[in-house]
């Protein structure tokens, strides 16, 4: 093919290892075991991805009382990168699905498919995960894994990872719609396929529910982007975390266990003590102080803050911070606020949410509540000029914050796009107070699925221009693209990258259906692929005259 320069270190990845024996078996049929599919290069039972997912996992199995033990999945997880060229070059040629490589995750997905379909153990349960090469270990093998014995599964850093919602010159995911349910953490509203394609569905029916994947932000195998950093930091982005914690809600769901196990909460109480709340400060200061009181009981912490409305001089007041909020402060400085002035119905909420967000040490893991206590709706813009985009965009860039609101039934719906873009809940019945402390209480924190974003990120684009036979087996296509590098795939297989606008493919099997694939290429990220059937072009050839009818 004239023009194409084969790319090789797009698939240079780091494995980093530490010693570690391997882990005596547990008892030979236990209520569960969890398996994970190392990357790349990775040393069975040393791998640093591997040790990452256990340790998470492990740490809240402990407090069951289920018998579990954790496998390293015995496959060959070839090594890619400079060390390993013919490797590599397979991988890319093949997509990750031919030479080596390919046979590496087929080998993964054979011995996957034997653990948990065997006849063996009819009552252990499965959890599986992978990161990377591991990572299409697991999706390609979900398809033919029963549902009944199987958990969970989490992919990490997956390129073949597939997000419908990424599609587009501004992408529903980018506008947070029609997020796919296995979407558990892809910050990058705009990723679509991964960089070697994709496994299409990525969730297969019979376990909806039972797949999540998780995309580091810039990651260059699974993102937009072209960021080979971010797919090698899943262990100091705390990922690996962050998916225990929704994978032990599942282990607790499936055995019909209590889950006792939840991060740290760090719950923040700002209450509206303008006058017109004189009549009901009492029933929602006794609220406040239960939330406090399990908040801290947890291991958590709290904070107490009150406002006013924009008119009035009293400014936000802080009583106590999550560094000197103990029960018996928190007590105190709860007594002390007294329900005075006011003026118009709205109060200064957006200004005294924004302030109390960058006002607090929020801790990193924690989940992250905002109780607001009113009577009455809120101004848009507010005192300091603040508005609901600027609090929202707040809330989101500190994990999120989740605004939980309390407040007459008559503003119930002024406050739902509030808690709906910080993923949090309005309450307007006094009767649910209660049930709404236990809903803060009883929910773990987990990283936001997606970041929006209505911005229309200049893109590189590609257009074919025509697509014309050159006789025989051979094709000539021409396309122009803005960014000059253009990623080339011929039928599933990435052939290589030209910095000219028209290829010409030579031998083609004129048997296959012989679909084209050209990504744009910018400096950090890549665009939207455009599909070609080279088949309209090609002409089988006549069949031999045998003579026969």
């Amino acid at each position: 093919m004239r023009g194409i320069k084969i790319w090789v270190a797009i698939l240079l990845t780091l494995t980093v290892v530490l010693p570690r024996a391997p882990m005596a078996e547990a008892a030979s049929c236990p209520n569960l075991r969890v398996v994970f599919a190392r990357g790349s290069g990775g040393e069975r039972w040393k791998d640093a991805n591997y040790l990452a997912y256990k340790s998470a996992i492990e740490s809240k199995l402990a407090t069951t009382g289920l018998t579990y033990e954790f496998i390293d999945l015995d496959y060959p997880a070839v090594g890619v990168g400079i060390d390993n060229l013919e490797v590599t070059l397979g991988a890319l040629v093949g997509s990750g699905d031919a030479y080596a490589f390919g046979e590496s995750v087929k080998s993964g997905v054979k011995n996957l498919d034997k653990m948990i379909n065997s006849a063996s153990c009819p009552g252990t349960k499965y959890v599986i995960g992978g990161y990377s090469q591991g990572a299409m270990v697991v999706s390609k093998a979900l398809s033919g894994l029963r549902a009944d014995r199987l958990v969970y599964a989490a992919t990490f850093g997956d390129p073949k990872i597939y997000l419908p919602e990424g599609k587009g010159i501004i992408p529903a995911a980018c506008r947070g719609e029609n997020l796919s349910d296995y979407r558990m953490y892809v910050p990058d509203c705009r990723a679509y396929k991964g960089l070697l394609g994709a496994y299409i569905p990525y969730e297969p029916a019979n376990l909806a529910g039972k797949v999540g994947t998780w995309c580091n932000k810039r990651d260059i195998f699974c993102s937009s982007h072209l960021n080979v950093t971010d797919h090698v930091s899943y262990i100091s982005e705390n990922l690996y975390e962050d998916a225990s914690r929704v994978i032990f809600d599942k282990i607790c769901r499936t055995f019909g266990i209590e889950n006792t196990i939840s991060s740290p909460h760090d719950t923040a109480i700002l209450i509206d003590s303008s006058g017109s709340m004189t009549s009901m400060i009492d029933t929602y200061k006794a609220e406040a102080s239960r939330l406090a009181t399990e908040t801290l009981a947890s291991g958590g912490r709290v904070a107490l803050y009150d406002y006013r409305d924009l008119d009035d001089p009293y400014d936000l007041m802080k009583h106590c911070d999550f560094e000197s909020c103990s029960l018996e402060k928190f007590s105190a400085e709860l007594t002390s606020i007294r329900t005075d002035g006011g003026g118009d119905t709205a109060e200064s909420l957006l200004s005294a949410a924004f302030h109390t967000m960058t006002d607090l040490n929020w801790k990193y893991g924690s989940t992250k509540s905002l109780v607001v206590l009113t009577d009455a709706n809120f101004l848009s813009p507010d005192r300091d000029g603040m508005t609901f985009d600027e609090v929202v965009a707040m809330s989101k860039r500190i994990d999120p914050v989740n605004f939980y609101i309390i407040t007459n039934g008559g503003y119930g719906d002024d406050y739902a796009d509030l808690a709906r873009e910080t993923d949090g809940k309005v309450v307007t019945n006094f009767d649910e107070l209660s049930l709404l402390t236990d809903f803060i209480m009883e929910r773990y924190d987990s990283l936001p699925r997606v970041e929006e974003s209505l911005e229309e990120v200049v893109m590189p684009t590609l257009v074919v221009e025509s697509v014309n036979s050159a006789g025989g087996s051979e094709a000539i296509v021409d396309f122009t693209s803005s960014s000059g590098r253009v990623l080339v795939v011929l039928n599933d297989r990435v052939m290589g990258i030209t910095n000219e606008s028209s290829i010409r493919l030579t031998n083609l099997d004129m048997t296959q259906d012989n679909n084209l694939t050209l990504i744009p290429l910018g400096d950090d990220v890549r665009g939207e692929g455009v599909d070609v059937d080279l088949s309209k072009v090609l002409t089988l050839p006549k069949a031999p005259n045998t003579g026969r009818n």
